[in-house]
C-alpha cells in the first residue's frame, strides 16, 4: 500500500484539483499532501521510508526461519533447499513481488481510484506523523545542500503550475500523431499487428472484423 502510494501522488501531483476526482477521501488527500508550500509530500516520502523499513524487519523475521539441532528439514526437503529457506530470500521475494511490484502497477493504472481509498488517507497521516517525530530530519538538509549545489527548481519555474499550463493550452494534442512506421498508432488501430488470438476471432467472425477494421479506419483517418 505505501508503495502503491507514492505512485499515485506523484501521478497527481501536476493536475489541477478540478482534474482529481470528487471522491471525498481523495480530496482530503490531496488537500492534506499539497498545502503548506507542497512539503507534506516530500515529508510522506521520509515517513513512508521509515513505514517500509519497519516492515521488512518485522517481516524478515516471519519469514526468516531457524531450526534447532536436530529438528527436521521443512516438508522434509534436502538440506540444501533448507539452507535456502534460512536465508529469508523467500520471504524478500514474496514481499517485492505482493508488497511492493503489484501495488505499484495497481497505483500506476489507476492513481485517482487509489487516493479514493480512505486507507490511503490514513496511511498518509501515519507517515506525516513519523516525519514528525524528526528522527530523519538530517534528510531535509542534505536534500537542501544538494538542491543549492546542483541549483535545482521546482518543476513550476520551467513548465508552470497545472494552472497555468491549462490557460496556454498546453495539453496533449493526440490528433498531431502521425501515422507509419515509427510513429505512434491511437488505438484501436491495431488491426493488421493485433494478438494471434484476435486476428484468429477475425478470421472466424466477419462481424468482429468489420468492427475492429472500422475503429481502425476511424483513427488512422481523425489521425492524419
Amino acid at each position: 500500500m505505501l508503495e502503491g502510494m507514492q505512485i499515485a501522488f506523484f501521478a497527481v501531483a501536476k493536475l489541477q484539483p478540478s482534474e482529481r476526482g470528487e471522491s471525498y477521501f481523495a480530496k482530503k488527500t490531496c488537500d492534506l499532501l499539497f498545502k503548506g508550500g507542497g512539503n507534506n509530500l516530500p515529508g510522506f516520502m521520509i515517513g513512508r521510508q521509515l513505514s517500509v523499513v519497519s516492515c521488512m524487519f518485522f517481516v524478515a523475521r516471519v519469514t526468516s526461519v531457524k531450526l534447532a539441532e536436530g529438528d527436521d528439514n521443512i516438508f522434509g526437503v534436502s538440506d540444501g533447499l533448507q539452507e535456502l529457506f534460512n536465508t529469508g530470500l523467500l520471504g524478500a521475494l514474496m514481499l517485492t513481488i505482493v508488497g511492493s511490484i503489484a501495488w505499484q502497477l495497481v497505483a500506476s493504472a489507476f492513481p485517482l481510484a487509489f487516493l479514493a481509498n480512505p486507507v490511503t488517507y490514513v496511511f498518509l497521516r501515519i507517515c506525516l506523523l513519523f516525519e514528525a517525530i524528526g528522527i530523519c530530519s538530517g534528510a531535509w538538509v542534505l536534500a537542501g545542500i544538494h538542491a543549492t549545489l546542483a541549483g535545482f527548481q521546482r518543476d513550476e519555474v520551467y513548465i508552470g503550475t497545472a494552472e497555468e499550463r491549462a490557460m496556454k493550452n498546453m495539453n496533449d494534442d493526440s490528433a498531431r500523431l502521425g501515422v507509419g512506421p515509427g510513429r505512434i498508432v491511437p488505438v484501436p488501430a491495431f488491426a493488421h499487428n493485433a494478438p494471434n488470438s484476435l486476428k484468429k476471432l477475425m478470421e472466424d467472425d466477419d462481424t468482429v472484423a468489420e468492427f475492429v477494421l472500422d475503429l481502425s479506419q476511424k483513427d488512422v483517418t481523425e489521425a492524419a
